[in-house]
């Protein structure tokens, strides 16, 4: 109870006094920090789910997938701490154990680190046993890069399925267990072939449709991360908002 109590209290702080001044005057930045509970806000993203995080108009959070990965993710972090907008990174397990700087890098920089299984497959074509275990694996391989400890309790409680291949009864499991699960609400399909220029205006049209909600990106795509700086420099443009979700409390053990 002291934790929610207190990331509450954070979450109702100005970003000013949560991190360090922004050097550049004309950033994006990020407007405010949304701590979410898993116990009122257990599934989120309107792509696949009734609901999505309580943001208000023109309000964005931006989540990235299946990092960490040595030649990309390095470009986005530059971009976001270059317009000091803090994100969230939904982390592939084996990439972490492969890579566990860069997982430091992300969580040094202060952004929000969620699991996304270990080895990134799709959940629904699995026993359910086998599934759940390779969500643990995930949290496990997570834990041990970032804290030091294999430990299958997260940190930071936020999921997100492999290509949203859930099932009721992993959906009803990740509930149980203190899960966020997060889904989208709008996306730039970055797993197509694009070029930096169409993903913007493919995305920049999808975003003006929706008006808020989660972003969904990939840090492993080149695309991407050559297109991350126009996208924020456009949404500061167009008078868009970011907001940076953090876990209400730890999570509880998986396993």
């Amino acid at each position: 109870m002291i934790r929610i109590v207190v990331a509450l209290l954070l979450a109702a702080l100005p970003l000013s006094a949560l991190a360090a001044p922004c050097a550049n005057p004309d950033a994006l930045g990020t407007a405010r920090v949304l701590a979410v509970d898993p116990a009122t806000t257990p599934r989120v993203g309107r792509k696949e789910f009734p609901d999505t995080l309580p943001l208000g108009p023109k309000e964005l959070v931006l989540t990235f997938d299946d990092g960490p990965w040595p030649t990309t993710t390095p470009v986005v972090l530059k971009a976001l701490k270059d317009q000091c907008v803090a994100a969230t990174f939904f982390l592939v397990g084996r990439n972490v154990a492969a890579h566990p700087e860069l997982a430091r890098r992300e969580l040094a920089e202060g952004h929000s680190l969620g699991h996304h299984t270990f080895s990134h497959p799709l959940l629904d074509h699995m026993a359910p046993a086998a599934a759940w275990e390779q969500i643990v694996k995930g949290v496990r391989a997570d834990e041990q890069a970032l804290y030091g400890q294999a430990r299958a309790q997260p940190t930071t409680p936020f999921f997100r399925f492999p290509g949203f291949a859930s099932t009721p009864a992993l959906l009803e499991r990740a509930q149980a267990a203190g899960l966020v699960v997060f889904g989208a609400d709008v996306w730039a399909s970055d797993w197509r072939s694009q070029t930096p220029d169409q993903e913007l205006a493919l995305l920049l049209k999808r975003i003006e449709k929706v008006d808020h909600g989660i972003v969904l990106l990939h840090d492993t795509r080149a695309q991407t991360a050559r297109m991350l700086p126009a996208l924020l420099r456009e949404l500061k443009t167009r008078g868009y908002r970011i907001v940076h979700v953090i876990a209400a409390a730890p999570g509880r053990p998986l396993d």
